[in-house]
């Protein structure tokens, strides 16, 4: 049986750089499972769209994710299925 997840890799990635802002592309990658190449890819359309810059502190990057940025959908943090349910479907009014 196939595995699947509810966010895709790009959320996945945000989710990891917040909660390291100085994690490097290698620990991305192996977290998300995939390649380092392609982990550079998600990163790098995250930086292209505005959710996330980088400055260089050394020979290393930090990551800084800009809240501010509207997002299509809710990722901040892995939520309940209940959770995600209460945030993208309004209650239902008798």
């Amino acid at each position: 049986m196939a595995t699947w997840s509810f966010l895709t890799n790009h959320g996945r990635a945000l989710v990891c750089i917040a909660h390291d802002p100085g994690m490097r592309l290698r620990d991305i990658a192996e977290s998300l499972g995939v390649t380092e190449r392609t982990a550079f890819g998600i990163v790098t359309d995250l930086t292209n769209a505005g959710y996330v810059s980088k400055d260089r502190e050394g020979r290393r990057n930090r990551y800084e994710i800009q809240f501010q940025q509207p997002l299509g959908e809710v990722t901040g943090r892995e939520l309940t299925i209940g959770e995600v349910l209460d945030l993208l479907v309004d209650p239902v009014t008798t």
